[in-house]
């Protein structure tokens, strides 16, 4: 039946062929006149997948990375999850984890090299045959890149022209090069001037310029450009560029310039706090962990000061108070956060503290574990020193910085003098969000504190 409609629609010829080759299937179908039906197949390729591993931001201030080591080497097996490469940040060094499973085929950046948020610094291949083309793609990358400083290096600046004479110009009419004109002025207006002391009558010219002048203007001094300061170079001198963390210290620095901050100094008496740190030394509190249990407990009561400022249109009550403590590492300064300080037990903060202290000296310390603070202490009453100013860091509302506590002459209310021991704490302070009054109030709660220890080991 299907024979019968085909004839009837087409011409009574019809004809059918197929042919099939290694690369498509055809179906033809011809009639007279001719019509011809076409089918192709498409081929496929699967290829197998080159990724790049880039350089992870592992902090919100860092912008880019030194490769510290390689845990794995070229033609290593990884399974995802795996750590490949260990990577200094401006806080830290950190193992960095492949999200893929493949072979290592090229390392692009070694070690000791820094590369920038994102850069490619390896290869990841998903099969070994995969492996010489990333390879070439890794020396491509790295031949290309040495190149770029010379193509955008500045071309030597050309010649100066030759000077050229410039076009004579036709003299002047006489009277257009004469001086000045005399005024055509009234007597009763001279005579105003001489009553008045203005100017003499000799005086009352216009002075006209002469057409040459009055119709080339001078051109406007262009304004000097503005050339970095120069130092003068001291012989011998060695120039050694910032680490990572030293750079991310300047840079937050710089940033805390921007904030309008005022300081506030409190004396306070230490004698029963001394004692405290003698009975609870032994079980390895420290007096940082003291002071910052104390300060804690007095942003507790005073929850302005535990505020931010991040956008400059308005500030953060932190629910949660997380006390950063300054330590000194070897090449740089870091605030290791001891979170939720005022919930913890003394003796738990001390061990806490301990162990952010070797964390942060062996650089193993996590990014929540820096970058969290709500309010920053500064000890440096272990060094004898009897007070400072602390620079606040960004994104906080105030930091303290604690002096030596020392045998001071001191007088009490009936104004009688004794020997007390003695330590200047200076606090500085966001003032969008944090007041003089506000200040003053939380330096008194954390000085009662001080002063009457034992509701730090409750």
């Amino acid at each position: 039946m299907s024979s019968s409609l085909l004839q009837a629609r087409a011409s009574p010829s019809l004809s059918f062929s197929s042919s099939i080759s290694a690369a498509n299937t055809q179906w033809r179908f011809t009639s007279s006149p001719a019509v011809t039906f076409t089918r192709r197949t498409r081929n496929y390729t699967v290829r197998a997948k080159i990724r790049e591993i880039f350089m992870p931001a592992l902090s919100s201030t860092m912008t880019e990375g030194k490769i510290v080591s390689w845990i794995k080497s070229e033609g290593d097996v990884l399974s995802k999850g795996e750590s490949v490469v260990v990577v200094e940040s401006d806080k830290a060094d950190m193992d960095v984890e492949t999200f893929y499973d493949g072979i290592l085929a090229a390392i692009v950046v070694p070690e000791g090299e820094s590369a920038p948020v994102g850069a490619p610094i390896g290869l990841l291949a998903e099969t070994e045959a995969e492996i010489e083309e990333a390879k070439a793609k890794a020396a491509g990358a790295g031949s290309s890149a040495p190149s770029t400083p010379a193509a955008s290096a500045p071309s030597p600046p050309p010649p100066p022209p030759a000077p050229v004479a410039a076009p004579s110009t036709p003299a002047a009419a006489p009277v257009a090069a004469d001086g000045p004109r005399k005024i055509v002025s009234t007597p009763f207006a001279k005579k105003l001037a001489k009553q008045h002391k203005l100017l003499p009558e000799s005086n009352l010219r216009n002075p006209r310029p002469s057409p040459a002048t009055a119709t080339a203007p001078s051109a406007p001094a262009a304004a000097p450009a503005k050339s970095p300061p120069t130092f003068a170079e001291i012989p011998g001198a060695t120039i050694v560029p910032f680490t990572t963390m030293q750079a991310a210290v300047s840079k937050n620095m710089i940033e805390s310039l921007s904030v309008p901050t005022f300081r506030v100094g409190y004396p306070i008496i230490t004698d029963a706090l001394d004692a405290l740190y003698e009975k609870v030394k032994p079980k390895g509190v420290t007096m940082t962990a003291l002071l910052a249990k104390a300060a804690a407990m007095a942003l507790v009561q005073h929850p302005v000061v535990n505020a931010s400022c991040k956008d400059g249109k308005s500030f953060t009550y932190n629910n949660s108070i997380n006390i950063a403590v300054a330590v000194a590492i070897n090449g740089g300064l870091i605030t290791p956060v001891l979170q939720d300080a005022d919930k913890l037990d003394l003796y738990l903060l001390s061990q806490k503290w301990k162990e952010l202290v070797e964390k942060a000296r062996s650089k193993q310390l996590q990014p929540h574990e820096y970058n969290s603070g709500t309010f920053t202490l500064s000890n440096l009453g272990m060094f004898g020193v009897d007070r400072f100013d602390a620079i606040l860091p960004p994104g906080q509302g105030a930091i303290m910085a604690v002096g030596a506590s020392k045998p001071t002459a001191v007088a009490d209310k009936d104004g009688y003098f004794s020997v007390k021991n003695q330590m200047m704490v200076n606090v500085t302070a966001d003032h969008r969000i944090v007041y003089g009054a506000d200040l003053a109030a939380f330096l008194k709660t954390f000085a009662k504190i001080v002063q009457e220890p034992d509701m730090l080991t409750i």
